[in-house]
């Protein structure tokens, strides 16, 4: 059960601001702030969209862009929404690899996707100094262990994304739904980290609530993870209205959810009453949304099966949950991959 300061969002500045030398300042009720630095390596939809959020409240926030280096680095990301307007991201600087990082970050936000051939701690490690904080916002349960692990002397905040972003064309993110976090010190706690971070978040337009719970929090977030995102490759890609759109489908998705929340309780997480219905009635009142497996799957890109739908399945099989849909899912998902993967 998730403590009293799991739902708190930071509206004013915690007193932990970090001091950070001869640092540019800002200004804040007075008083002068320093600036933190932000590395986010994965600079996709989701990396660029919470790190627009920051650099509007002030943050020095470098990216590491690959694919989309040269139109980012002459234009900055172009970002569409009808909730926060549309508006232009641009980054401090723009790097093409983790090595061009001259100096470690404050903080160093990991927002690639949890992927079994990516190795995140040796994409990461260049960067990573002795005061850096490791943000993982990321999806996926069991995907903390191995990065704090690998750096067990710097402190890993774990980051639980409510967003529907997608990118539609080289440097142009299209934001279409929400825009929150939670974040909480990994393996559980608050820290002051995890507060600053929280109100430089909050600040630039990004409700950011704190959890001293964040295992817990992840295993809520797969209720709809390991639900919404394999069944949107089913049969082709189905977005949220058509996976919600009969009665029959619903009880679908309830079945799958409740599965889910079963090996979560086993687990020692288990979800607060009502989440499961309030999750199917917040998706449903949404415009048509793709998942992030949905998108990958159109454009022909790896998908984060393992981290979405293996992990939880695995811990299921290992606390002898019994998961029925969970299976099917699974491996429907795999044959879906493996198809892909010859058709390339």
């Amino acid at each position: 059960m998730e403590g009293k300061r799991s739902a708190r969002i930071l509206t004013r500045r915690p007193p932990h601001v970090k001091r950070a030398g001869a640092r540019p300042a800002r200004r804040d009720h007075g008083r002068l702030v320093p600036m933190s630095t932000i590395l986010v390596i994965g600079a996709g939809s989701v990396g660029a969209f919470f790190g627009a959020a920051l650099a509007r409240q002030g943050a020095q926030v470098a990216v590491v862009c690959r694919s989309d280096y040269d139109i980012v680095a002459a234009q900055g990301f172009q970002i569409r929404s009808a909730l926060l307007g549309d508006h232009v991201f641009r980054p401090h600087q723009v790097l093409r690899q983790v090595s061009d990082c001259a100096e470690p970050p404050d903080y160093l936000i990991l927002a690639t996707k949890v992927l079994p051939d990516l190795d995140r701690v040796a994409l990461i490690r260049p960067a990573v100094g002795p005061q850096t904080v490791i943000v993982l916002i990321q999806n996926g349960i069991d995907i903390e262990a191995e990065v704090a692990g690998a750096f067990p002397d710097n402190e890993v905040l774990s980051g639980i994304a409510m967003v529907g972003v997608g990118r539609s064309a080289p440097g142009v993110i299209n934001h279409q739904t929400a825009g929150s976090l939670r974040l909480g010190r990994y393996p559980q706690g608050v820290t002051p980290a995890a507060e600053q971070l929280a109100y430089q978040f909050s600040e630039g337009g990004v409700p950011c609530s704190l959890t001293d719970n964040v295992v817990g929090a992840r295993w809520q977030k797969t209720l709809w993870n390991a639900s919404f995102n394999p069944v949107s490759i089913m049969g082709g890609v189905l977005d949220t209205a058509t996976m919600l759109g009969t009665a029959d489908a619903r009880e679908f998705v309830r079945q799958t959810m409740q599965e889910i929340a079963a090996v979560a309780t086993a687990a020692g997480h288990a979800p607060p009453p009502g989440l499961i219905g309030q999750l199917i009635e917040v998706t449903a009142a949404m415009p048509p949304y793709k998942t992030s497996m949905a998108q990958d799957h159109e454009q022909g890109r790896a998908m984060e099966i393992e981290a979405l739908l293996g992990n939880p399945l695995r811990t299921a099989r290992e606390l002898q949950v019994p998961t029925p849909i969970l299976e099917s899912l699974y491996a429907l998902a795999k044959m879906i991959e493996r198809k892909s993967a010859s058709d390339t």
